[in-house]
Parts: C-alpha cells; sequence; structure tokens
C-alpha cells in the first residue's frame, strides 16, 4: 500500500506528491501544460476586457461628443463592450481552475499592456515625430518590460497543480500557516480601517492596501470556486460540499468590498496613481496568500523562484512606467474671470460679447481648440454699461443694477 497509486493515499500525502513533481517528467509535462493553458485563458481575459472597457468609454465619449440624447446603456457600442467585458472576466475565472494562483495574479499586467497601445493607435491629437517620440518613449519601454516580465512569469511559474476538492480545500483552510496569515491580515487591515475612517487618513497607500488584503482572499476564493466547478464537470461532484458555498459568499462579499474601496480611491487620486500601486500591491499580496493557502512554491527550486521573482519585478517596473507617463486630463470648470467682475474695466474696453455655441467640441465660445491652455483660459469680455448721476464734478460709480419689472 505505501508504494500504490491510491486516491486516498495521494490525498493525505499531498506535499509530498508535489514535491515529487520535478521527479516525474510526464508530470512535469502535465504541469506545463496546465499553465500554459491557465496562461492563454488569463491573458486573452485581460485583454479582451481592456478592449471592452476601451470600447464602453469611447462610446461615452461619442454620446457626450453629440447631439444624440439617448442614454449610454441605449447604445450598441455600448453593449458590444459589456459583452466582451463578461468574455474577458469569464476568462479570466476559467483560467483560476488550470494554472496556479501565484502565476494567474501577475498577467493582469496584459490589461495595462492593451490599454496603452489602444492609446497609442487611437491617439486624435496632432504631434510631430520628436514630441511623439519624447512623450510616448516611456510608454514603448513600460510595454517591453510588461512583456518580458510576464515572459518570465509563463515560464517559471510554479508547477504545484492539485484538484480543488472540498477536502482538498477544507484542509488548506485550517492548515496553521493559513490561521496564523489570516489573523495577521485581520489586525493589519482593521487597523488600516480605523486610521481611514477615524483617522481621515486618506492616503492612496493606506486605501490600496485594504485593496489588497480584500483582492487577495478574493482570488484564493476565486480559484477554490473555479477548481471545484471544473472537478464537478469531470465527473466528480463537489457542489453539493457547504465549503463551496461558504468560498463562494466569501468571493462576492470580498469582490464587493474591494470595489467599494476602489471606487473611493479613485474619487481622491488619479486613475494612473490606483493602476500602478494598486497593481504592485495587489498583486504582491494575493501571491502571498497563494503560496500559504494553496503552497505554490512547495517542492520549487531556488532558480525558478528567483526568476519568478525577477518577472514580477519587470513587470512592476513595466506597469510603472506606463502609468506614470500616462497624460492626466485636465477636466473643465467653468467659472467667470475676475477680469469680469464690475469695477474691473481695463479687460473690456473693446465691449464684444462672447457666444457660446452648439458644437461637437469641449469649448467655450470660438474656442476650438482644446489643447490649447492660454486660449481656454482667456476671460469672456462683458459689455459696460456706465451712467452719470448728480451735479458735475461728482464721482459716480461706474455701474449700475438695472432691475426690470414684470411688465417690461
Amino acid at each position: 500500500m505505501e508504494g500504490g497509486n491510491s486516491p486516498s493515499l495521494q490525498l493525505q500525502q499531498l506535499p509530498l506528491a508535489t514535491a515529487a513533481v520535478s521527479v516525474q517528467p510526464h508530470t512535469d509535462s502535465f504541469s506545463y501544460k496546465e499553465n500554459l493553458i491557465g496562461a492563454l485563458l488569463a491573458i486573452f481575459g485581460h485583454l479582451v476586457s481592456s478592449i471592452a472597457l476601451n470600447l464602453q468609454k469611447y462610446s461615452h465619449i461619442r454620446l457626450a461628443g453629440s447631439k444624440d440624447p439617448r442614454a449610454y446603456f441605449r447604445t450598441k457600442t455600448w453593449w458590444s463592450g459589456l459583452l466582451l467585458l463578461l468574455l474577458g472576466e469569464l476568462g479570466v475565472f476559467s483560467s483560476y481552475a488550470f494554472a496556479p494562483l501565484s502565476l494567474i495574479v501577475p498577467l493582469s499586467a496584459v490589461s495595462v499592456v492593451a490599454s496603452a497601445i489602444i492609446g497609442i493607435i487611437f491617439i486624435k491629437e496632432k504631434w510631430k515625430p520628436k514630441e511623439f517620440l519624447r512623450r510616448y518613449v516611456l510608454s514603448f519601454l513600460g510595454c517591453g518590460l510588461a512583456v518580458v516580465g510576464t515572459y518570465l512569469l509563463v515560464t517559471f511559474g510554479p508547477n504545484s497543480h492539485e484538484k480543488m476538492t472540498a477536502e482538498n480545500i477544507t484542509r488548506h483552510l485550517v492548515s496553521w500557516p493559513f490561521l496564523l496569515y489570516l489573523l495577521v491580515e485581520i489586525i493589519v487591515f482593521c487597523l488600516l480601517l480605523y486610521f481611514y475612517k477615524e483617522r481621515n487618513a486618506n492616503y492612496i497607500v493606506i486605501i490600496l492596501l485594504l485593496v489588497a488584503l480584500l483582492g487577495s482572499m478574493t482570488v484564493v476564493t476565486v480559484k477554490a470556486v473555479a477548481g471545484m466547478m471544473l472537478v464537478s464537470i469531470q465527473g466528480t461532484l463537489q457542489l453539493d460540499s457547504p465549503i463551496f458555498y461558504i468560498m463562494l459568499v466569501c468571493m462576492i462579499a470580498t469582490a464587493i468590498y474591494q470595489a467599494t474601496f476602489l471606487a473611493q480611491a479613485s474619487q481622491l487620486y488619479d486613475s494612473a496613481q490606483i493602476s500602478s500601486i494598486g497593481y504592485i500591491l495587489s498583486t504582491t499580496a494575493a501571491i502571498s496568500a497563494g503560496a500559504i493557502f494553496y503552497l505554490d512554491f512547495m517542492g520549487e527550486d531556488v532558480l525558478h523562484i528567483c526568476m519568478f521573482a525577477l518577472g514580477c519585478l519587470i513587470a512592476f517596473l513595466g506597469v510603472f512606467l506606463i502609468t506614470r507617463n500616462r497624460k492626466k486630463p485636465v477636466p473643465f470648470e467653468p467659472y467667470i474671470s475676475m477680469d469680469a467682475m464690475p469695477g474691473m474695466q481695463n479687460m473690456h474696453d473693446k465691449g464684444i460679447a462672447v457666444q457660446p455655441d452648439l458644437k461637437t467640441s469641449f469649448s467655450y465660445g470660438a474656442l476650438e481648440n482644446n489643447d490649447s491652455m492660454p486660449e481656454i483660459y482667456t476671460p469672456a469680455t462683458l459689455p459696460i454699461v456706465q451712467e452719470q448721476h448728480g451735479p458735475k464734478g461728482v464721482s459716480a460709480p461706474p455701474y449700475r443694477v438695472l432691475e426690470h419689472s414684470k411688465k417690461e
């Protein structure tokens, strides 16, 4: 019985089986194929999701710049983006059932690279070759580094594979390393939440650390749910186990709270900072959770672990360079210049009034070039009405407020 291959013995001696993966050639090949399937599904999902989000953004911009009175959810473009987004998320969700968690999570850099490439291809502003090279050289360099990091991640990713049965997940859930990790994470999360809510510490690192801690639990539960569904499809039903529904509820709850904190961060900080810092923190927390809960790096040699870590660092640097060079949007804020206030006559000698026209550009009056900031912020001139009161030689105020009655 000790030398047999019975399923019960494999479940009881799982750490030994994962440690012996590198010894068995056929298991190595099988693990590499599963890693490749999971990585391709993750890359496909992130790529499609990025295209979908940009398609929905294009739909909003197109409606905002036209006279179309329809709402965004009544356009075919927005619905096409939503369907593509669901398809991409389904691909990412399925990838967790094949490859280890530590391999799938860093591949979210593909979405950042895809968004950068789409933004460069569909750029609409006029540019010269020298200006384009100076402005986007960091983006090209970041894309290249992210691609190199992704290649290292796929090549040197962990090869730990086990069936996501209810028994295995329960055993991982009550293991003392994960319970210790969960205790530390809860304490850190409560401290960060106290400083964020009670002390008003609205720092981006604090908010994104809350997101990362929640995200680490989200990906752990996502892999459990996806793996148990795959095992059920293969013939061994796992959906009747209570642990499946516990993981499902935890997955939905952590995802909702994670989206809530992300929405709060997007109201306070730029999306480029959220993308870069959030990717680094979330990936680090998720890899740590996967290594502790699923023992992703069990039996891996030092060289593979170091090359995997190098791939993560290169991907981090690539995402940082891409988001660092992203052009920050300048919000359009209507205002009245101080030069147009009563008593300021020096700017209104001509008395020319500027009327807004209805055009498809986000400009005021006859200004159409939004890239020229001095022209945008040129104050509108107002006509000056002056009347003399009293005898000659007595100074009178330059302005009079005229009140019109209902009869007039």
